[in-house]
């Protein structure tokens, strides 16, 4: 259960916000299951209309969890299948009628009013019938459903709120100016003990394990520098905390970073290590992980797809992870008798995941039907693949090869899907034969000239027996290839690409916002640009721009919000890259950038670098609902004769504000709506090598990042999956909670 104790005043912003989350231990499968019911806590709650208790308030009800709201108490009954039941443990998971253990955890207010007014908050379209047994009056229909719960003047001045999203309990204090945060004593029931670790943590230790909350952090910017403020649990008894706070300015906002809610290795003992490229999550929080292993005792489950590494190395990998990071709900190796590595993954609504990647293999595993399921590539060089697998990971529901006959192959490097299972995979190909279905560019820029590469998008149907348009995309350079990256899907299933270009005769459109290549940077030279295109559902051309300055430039990831406008980012060497007034990082200081286009790819909504002297790359984007932008990448040291130092631009109140140590550290990065601030920026890593290569978001906006890490002291959380590493390398996987604070209450 996450926890916020949220103070504010009533005539301005939120002042002072705790935020935490309890994680149930994973020490067996039974309390595997009972932390992943836990982490899907209510949307709404019901009113109560005579369908339970009478004291209860209002009450939500979930799989394997019961809430009910009292007018002083708040108690969470969590069900688990009884381990010394008869039964047997394979009964009491797959029987509906097994018999439970259940665990009840009880939060009161102490000292606070004995009879607070309780009303239901934003109503919801929802409502509930209860029809059981034969006597109409007994029935009970049309039952309103809320999103939040208000309890007014549980003390002086103080109101309290709870909500819920999508797998997790929330509750706010919301303080009138003058109340006293001292006031608030919660009192606990259903715990042996209780405790304040040594991080500032609320651990609880219960029948079936500890159950903990993470420190709050909470900091404050006046006048444009953050400051934390102190403050934490204070013990008020053996069952009993309060909180601690500072002395603060009540008359400016707080602000609150984010924590990792979970952070976990995943990987083997391979002396190549584990990779982890791409990261995709579902609307119920899983977090499906894609990349290559070399490791032949890489975690996988019992029915996966191919649960035995193939003779060659490396494998791809196919991972999900349930919304606690707690265990596997599937994992699976993907490939044949020679190396495959996957490099993107993206998951539709019903929980399928789409795998795109490259493979030398060919006995990759292929569907029947697929599009193209024999292996057309030459001996020892690679081809692009797509496997769709269903969503027990048990089950190909197709695979594919990609590709043509070049010297130099086929890769692809990123894969999105629209709401009708049609799959967008962006590449870069040499073959003059790769498959081309209503293309826009039918050929390869360059023809038969040896070394000539394009980058390549195809729409896949959602069968993966054909192809809904597949072109070509570049120019004619002879220097260097042209090269695609990055995909998004819109919801009217545009397609918007980004990558980078050494040709000065790229397809651009009128209008475009840069219609030429920049540089070369010196005489003679290459000149290298990220471009940026957007195709139709038909897979005709909306806009294409460049998008550089006079050194190298690299597109490497992209995003879209509900507005088309596109967000993108990657590399940059150019002391001229395009950057717009008023943004976060103006001017040049080496490493990332990050680009919003309009509708139209006419003109920048805003451009920033992003990173220090010490150097910067970023490896992905995501937006959510609000327009806010999270980069995710690596950073190195800059070194000079007597010291190394890294200066990334860090938030105060980061779960990592400083550089780990060793050759890289990886970095996670939020941007407001209109890239003036960071919302939060952190490290991400330990003393080894350590670098993000995916984020993704769920609905809530809490992000998940993953990539590699030497570190044998990554920042992991207790009750992970796999809390340590097993080898030289492994893949992590680590949510990241952002929480901000609510809005003021009407009065």
């Amino acid at each position: 259960m996450c926890q916020r104790a949220l103070i504010q005043s009533r005539s301005m912003p939120a002042l002072l916000t705790f935020l935490a989350c309890f994680a149930l231990p994973a020490a067996a499968a039974t309390d595997a299951r009972v932390s992943e019911s836990y982490g899907k806590l209510p949307l709404q709650f019901e009113a109560n209309r005579g369908q339970t208790h009478k004291d209860v308030r209002f009450l939500s009800r979930g799989p394997g969890y019961s809430l009910y709201l009292t007018a002083g108490e708040a108690v969470l009954v969590l069900s688990k299948p009884d381990p010394d039941s008869k039964r047997g443990a394979r009964s009491a998971q797959t029987r509906p009628d097994a018999p439970t253990q259940s665990v009840a955890l009880r939060m009161s207010l102490v000292g606070a009013a004995s009879k607070p007014l309780v009303s239901g908050l934003e109503a919801q379209p929802g409502k509930v019938n209860y029809f059981i047994g034969k006597d109409p009056a007994q029935w009970r229909t049309n039952v309103p459903t809320y999103a939040k719960v208000h309890y007014r003047e549980v003390y002086p001045g103080i109101d309290l709120v709870y909500y819920g999203n999508p797998r997790q309990l929330e509750y706010d204090f919301v303080l009138a100016p003058g109340a006293d945060p001292k006031k608030i004593v919660l009192g606990f029931k259903g715990a042996d003990k209780l405790e304040i670790d040594a991080q500032g943590g609320l651990v609880l230790h219960a029948a079936g394990g500890d159950i903990r909350q993470h420190k709050p952090v909470i900091y404050q910017t006046i006048d444009g520098v953050r400051r934390e403020i102190a403050g934490g649990y204070v013990r008020k008894g053996a069952d009993r905390v309060g909180f601690e706070v500072a002395a603060y300015d009540t008359s400016q906002p707080l602000i609150i970073d984010p924590v990792l809610l979970y952070s976990t290795y995943l990987g083997g003992s391979g002396s190549g290590g584990d990779t982890g490229n791409g990261i995709a999550v579902d609307a119920d929080g899983n977090a499906y992980v894609t990349g290559y292993t070399t490791s032949l005792d890489f975690p996988t489950t019992l029915n996966a797809f191919q649960s035995v590494f193939a003779p060659a190395s490396p494998n791809a990998f196919v991972t999900k992870l349930n919304p606690a990071g707690t265990g596997l709900v599937y994992s699976t190796y993907l490939g044949g008798s020679d190396s495959d590595a996957a490099r993107g993954i993206a998951v539709d609504a019903n929980g399928s995941a789409y795998v795109t990647g490259s493979t030398r293999s060919n006995d990759f595993p292929t569907t029947a039907g697929a599009f193209q399921p024999t292996f057309t590539a030459p001996a020892g060089v690679g081809t692009a693949f797509v496997t769709k697998l269903d969503p027990s990971g048990s089950t190909l529901v197709y695979s594919t090869y990609l590709g043509g006959s070049g010297v130099y192959g086929d890769f692809s490097s990123g894969i999105a899907v629209d709401s009708a299972g049609n799959a967008y995979v962006i590449g870069t190909t040499s073959s003059n034969d790769f498959p081309t279905a209503a293309a826009f560019q039918p050929t390869l820029a360059g023809g038969s000239r040896f070394g000539a590469q394009n980058a390549f998008v195809t729409k896949l149907n959602s069968s993966g027996s054909a192809l809904v348009y597949s072109t070509y995309l570049g120019g004619s350079s002879s220097r260097a290839p042209d090269s695609g990256y990055g995909i998004a899907v819109d919801v009217d299933g545009n397609a918007y690409v980004t990558g980078y270009t050494t040709s000065n005769n790229f397809p651009t459109t009128p209008g475009a916002f840069q219609p030429a290549i920049s540089g070369p940077y010196f005489s003679g030279g290459i000149p290298q640009d990220a471009f940026v295109t957007k195709f139709n559902p038909a897979g005709s051309v909306v806009y294409s721009t460049y998008l550089g300055g006079s050194y190298d430039d690299s597109g490497v990831g992209i995003a879209v919000d509900a507005a088309g406008n596109a967000y993108v980012t990657g590399g940059t060497g150019s002391s001229d890259f395009p950057t717009t007034a008023g943004v976060f990082q103006p001017a040049f200081s080496g490493g990332a950038f990050v680009t919003k286009l309009n509708p139209t790819g006419s003109a920048l909504v805003y451009s920033t670098y992003l990173g220090g002297y010490s150097g910067a790359g970023s490896s992905g984007i995501a937006v959510d609902g609000n327009g806010n932008a999270y980069v995710a990448g690596g950073t190195i040291l800059s070194c000079g004769r007597y010291s190394c130092v890294s200066d990334f631009p860090t938030t105060p109140g980061a779960f990592q504000p400083t550089y780990g140590g060793g050759n890289s550290d990886g970095f996670v990065t939020k941007f407001n709506p209109t890239g003036s601030a960071l919302v939060y920026s952190s490290y991400l890593g330990g003393s080894g090598a350590d670098h993000v290569s995916g984020v993704a978001l769920d609905p809530s906006g809490d992000a998940y990042v993953t990539g590699s890490t030497t570190s044998a002291n990554f920042p992991t959380t207790v009750g992970a999956f796999q809390p340590i590493p097993r080898g030289p390398g492994n893949a992590f996987v680590t949510k990241i909670v952002d929480v901000v604070p609510a809005p003021v209450l009407p009065q």
